[in-house]
Parts: C-alpha cells; sequence; structure tokens
C-alpha cells in the first residue's frame, strides 16, 4: 500500500512584529472584511504566534507562515519562507572627532562661516 499523503494545510502571508525569545515570532495578517450592518469595507488583523525554527525573521519582514501541529501554549503555526525582508537603515560605527566637527557647541563653534555683522541704525536727533 502506498503512504497516506498529507492533507493541505492553511498558508498565510503577514509582517514580523515581535520577536519573541528564541524561535518564536508574532505576525499580523491583514484582511478587509465588509461591516455586517453598513456594508463598509473594514480593516482587520490576525495575530498569529509562529515558530521560526532558523530564527531568520526580523522584525518588518513579510513571512510566509503554515499551519501545524501544536508547538507550545500559543504556537499552531510555523515560518515557511521570508517573502520580502524589511528595509532597515545600515548603521554605522563614527567616532567622536567625526561628531564634533558637525555638531556645534558653546565651546566649539560650527566651522560654518559667520553672517556678516548687522549695521546699527543711525541715531535720531
Amino acid at each position: 500500500m502506498s503512504a497516506p499523503s498529507r492533507n493541505k494545510r492553511k498558508t498565510l502571508i503577514g509582517s514580523v512584529a515581535r520577536r519573541m525569545g528564541d524561535k518564536s515570532v508574532k505576525v499580523i495578517v491583514p484582511f478587509r472584511t465588509p461591516h455586517a450592518r453598513y456594508q463598509k469595507v473594514v480593516n482587520r488583523q490576525t495575530v498569529v504566534h509562529a515558530h521560526d525554527e532558523k530564527n531568520e525573521a526580523k522584525i518588518g519582514d513579510k513571512v510566509e507562515v503554515m499551519e501545524t501541529r501544536p508547538i507550545s501554549r500559543l504556537k499552531r503555526w510555523r515560518v515557511v519562507r521570508v517573502v520580502e525582508a524589511a528595509q532597515t537603515a545600515i548603521a554605522q560605527a563614527i567616532s567622536e572627532e567625526d561628531v564634533a566637527q558637525t555638531v556645534p557647541t558653546k565651546l566649539a563653534p560650527a566651522s560654518a562661516p559667520a553672517a556678516a555683522p548687522v549695521p546699527e541704525p543711525a541715531p535720531s536727533a
């Protein structure tokens, strides 16, 4: 006999809202639904706790999660892949000398040229 095939599991795409401990992420899955009475489209969201085995998802990443067996008290989903990485700024280390050259202080004025002195008005007699 052939081995029984697994049933098709649900998959959702959402963004990582928070990293919780080791190998755990909180994923927010947005969806739109009409209001029951007024039929206006309302934005809603589902919060899913997911297992990230490789610790590859960062805050802001768009990830695909798949339904799985219960892993812990809240985790019923696992991260399949990172669909789109979050746009983050690249941090660069700067020295105190660099900051001192660009930021004016009371002791060392900025290296920008000083404005021309304003002439005083002539006294009226």
